[in-house]
């Protein structure tokens, strides 16, 4: 009972690190998509139950080439920490423990933390020992901003949050939300269009998105609409006879536009697809600085507010891994007033959990 697991589940994956007690990383693997919100409990089960089956093949001695057995026939873990993301209330909370911890046979209690994902990516506020606030971003498929303060006990209590509600209610500067206002920006278009006003310069995201969805022209780009709203088909003889993307979940027919505005924006140069990312980037700064004090405001208007130059800001998610779109939203805080101390982005938040839990193990 000597290792200990971190899992990080979002999305798109589900990334499980395993380590010994010294935080040396002896195995490793990905999962299909875990959001518990989106899921059922079964479901979200089995995507964990992959990632930590796979990433146990090199714990094991002799080392194994078939995935362990879960749940395993003695305890394993010495701890394990999730960060889950839809699980934002201590109802979710108590479900998902309920279910990883007859999956991992870890009884409940201290040894199996289950939190928000934005939990994991608030590991670097223990780097920088003169600061004790931090303020964790996710911007990947969805979006969730969450504060914490550093207890003396080492570990990390969340003070306030904003977002997370799901790809129809927010997820502002999350991939729902650039496939969203891509869509929206469109249909503008289309609407200056028919009010006669002056054509808008040709778009390659445009361009891209009709070619995804099989439209031609410009001036018919209002036939995405049913792409957006039409339910993917309820039975296998109507999925033969519809286009591949109407295969799709509706929100991740969105979500999955954002490479396509990604390329446009900072690889075509496509004005078009550069205001949409400004709009989203700007939507997921709105959130980061309702968490903040504004310089000279009050504090008894908000007491559990973080001022950005004394926090550090922790991005996490792969739309913010690209830093020309952090810029971005960097920029428009700025503008706000509000400039962090330290400004990290947390690459691989299951690996920095994992080795975090370690050394609390060593202690």
């Amino acid at each position: 009972m000597s290792l200990f697991l971190c899992v990080d589940c979002g999305g798109s994956k589900t990334s499980a690190v395993i380590t010994d007690r010294s935080g040396t990383i002896l195995g490793r693997a990905l999962g299909g998509p875990s959001n518990f919100a989106y899921m059922s409990a079964s479901a979200f089960t089995d995507a964990v139950r992959v990632a930590v089956s796979n990433a146990l093949k090199t714990c094991v001695s002799p080392l194994s080439i078939d995935p362990i057995p879960l749940p395993p026939n003695t305890e394993m873990f010495a701890s394990a920490w999730f960060g889950i993301s839809g699980v934002d209330s201590l109802a979710a909370v108590a479900n998902a423990s309920a279910a990883l911890s007859a999956l991992l046979r870890i009884p409940l209690g201290p040894r199996l933390v289950v939190a928000n994902d934005t939990h994991l990516l608030a590991a670097p506020l223990r780097l920088h020992p003169d600061i004790k606030h931090a303020v964790a971003a996710i911007g990947g498929t969805g979006s969730c901003v969450v504060s914490f303060q550093h207890q003396p006990s080492g570990m990390l209590s969340e003070l306030a949050r904003t977002g997370g509600w799901g790809w129809i209610l927010g997820d502002e500067g999350g991939g729902f939300h650039v496939g969203r206002e891509t869509m929206r920006q469109m249909m503008y278009d289309a609407a200056r269009s028919s009010l006669g006003m002056e054509p808008l310069p040709p778009s390659s995201l445009k361009a891209k998105v009709l070619e995804r969805f099989g439209i031609h022209g410009v001036e018919n780009a209002p036939e995405v609409l049913p792409v957006v709203h039409l339910p993917e088909p309820s039975t296998a003889e109507a999925a033969a006879t519809v286009p591949s993307y109407l295969l799709v979940a509706r929100e991740k027919r969105l979500s999955q536009l954002a490479p396509l505005v990604f390329e446009a924006a900072f690889k075509d140069k496509d004005p078009f697809a550069l205001n949409v990312l400004k709009v989203c980037a700007e939507g997921l700064a709105d959130q980061i600085a309702m968490l903040c004090r504004e310089p000279g405001e009050d504090p008894n208007l908000k007491p559990r507010a973080v001022e950005a130059n004394k926090a550090v800001l922790c991005f996490g998610g792969s739309l913010v891994g690209i830093e020309d779109y952090r810029a971005l939203v960097r920029e428009v805080l700025a503008k706000k007033g509000h400039v962090f101390k330290y400004v990290e982005f947390v690459d691989d938040a299951a690996a920095v959990g994992a080795v975090g839990l370690a050394s609390l193990g060593r202690t």
